[in-house]
């Protein structure tokens, strides 16, 4: 499961789809035709929860977006059979930002705003993790209050984090640079691009190059800021930068942002 989970950071969209997708088969037929005691039905339907939400992920990556919401429900069914209300949370969480990209972004707020509260007794981490889908998802409806109530939640929030404290490891990816990410994105839904900058800037000088997507992806969110604050060379240097990062990756997901921005920066030239 981890290494999986590990692989979506290098590996993308429909080349890592079905590998997951069959480990999920299996854990699922598991379930239904296996004998076991009710504490390892929990368990093993915990690991179906887990492997939905990655499928959903990568589907989504994949730009099979009617997959992925099912995968996201399904596995948000199995969480709650194993009565695990944060990991049914961050399914729904994760079906809003799907919604809140590609669907309808008042829908995706109302599922962030219950997954945060489904998860009251998530670990600090997992609270920033949700708090930010629920930034992301009001920015979309530009909702500025709300968005800055949760962008402030997710910096107090994660501050509480504690080596004392066990977080789940399907939020080893959430730090400060993804944080910083996060905001500059929401600021520049909200048309706050000068604000934006800074934040997206800083995090992607200092990220993993060998996670290329996302590079790529806060790549796009850099050149919009430029677009919005008409500075259209900047903006298309940043362009440059990202499709050079770009080459060969395998994400719908970046393929549908860098239209968007290149269709943006073309309309402002």
């Amino acid at each position: 499961m981890v290494e999986l989970r590990h692989l979506d950071d290098v590996v993308y969209g429909d080349d890592l789809y079905p590998l997951i997708r069959r480990e999920l088969s299996e854990a699922e037929k598991l379930v239904r035709s296996a004998a076991y005691r009710e504490s390892t039905g929990r368990r093993l339907l915990v690991v179906v929860g887990e492997l939905a939400q990655l499928a959903g992920w990568v589907a989504s990556d994949a730009g099979r977006y009617r997959e992925a919401r099912q995968l996201y429900l399904d596995g948000a069914r199995a969480a709650r059979e194993a009565d695990d209300r944060v990991l049914a949370a961050q399914l729904l969480s994760s079906l809003g930002y799907q919604m809140a990209t590609v669907g309808n972004a008042e829908d995706a707020a109302l599922l962030a705003r219950t997954a945060v509260k489904g998860a009251d007794r998530a670990s600090p981490v997992v609270k920033a993790l949700l708090l930010e889908r629920l930034a992301w998802a009001s920015a979309r409806t530009r909702d500025r209050s709300a968005t800055m109530r949760a962008l402030d939640a997710v910096d107090d929030t994660y501050e509480q984090r504690s080596d004392d404290v066990q977080e789940p490891e399907w939020v080893y990816w959430l730090n400060r640079d993804e944080i910083d990410v996060m905001a500059g994105r929401c600021l520049v839904e909200l048309g706050r691009p000068s604000e934006a900058e800074p934040l997206l800037s800083r995090a992607i000088s200092s990220y993993d190059s060998s996670h290329v997507r996302e590079v790529a992806l806060y790549l796009s969110w850099l050149a919009e800021a430029f677009v919005k604050a008409d500075m259209i060379d900047a903006a298309a240097e940043t362009l440059d930068r990202a499709r050079m990062v770009a080459q060969g990756v395998d994400s719908k997901r970046l393929d549908t942002r860098m239209r968007q921005v290149e269709s943006l920066a073309a309309a402002r030239r």
